[in-house]
């Protein structure tokens, strides 16, 4: 695997099919959501484990299986605390209602058990 693929794997947990073959079938496009990617992703204002629980949040309120999968995943790579995604989960909850947050704690409770 091509280390670009292997650095978004660590941060988004899994890596889509399609970014595979982006990487063939249109290598403009694949550099150019590679950059955009890294620069999302990157420390900033906010540190990549607040961003991994913005995701999660985001992914539960569109209730996105792959993504939460995916953004649990990466939060677990990151040393993401379950009850950091949990209290994302909250606002979600407020913002987006009963189902995101229903959403997300059955991902994260399948993901993440209580110990």
């Amino acid at each position: 695997m091509a280390e670009e693929l292997r650095s978004l794997e660590e941060k988004i947990g899994k890596v889509p099919v399609i970014f595979r073959e982006l990487k063939e079938t249109d290598p403009e496009l694949y550099g150019r959501v590679m950059g955009l990617d890294q620069m999302i992703w990157d420390d900033g204002a906010l540190t990549r484990q607040t961003k991994k629980i913005i995701a999660i949040a985001i992914a539960a309120a569109l209730r996105d299986q792959h993504a939460v999968r995916a953004q649990l995943a990466g939060a677990q790579n990151l040393g993401v605390r379950k009850e950091e995604i949990e209290e994302g989960l909250r606002v979600a909850f407020l913002l987006a209602g009963m189902p995101a947050y229903v959403y997300g704690k059955t991902a994260l409770e399948e993901y993440m058990p209580s110990r």
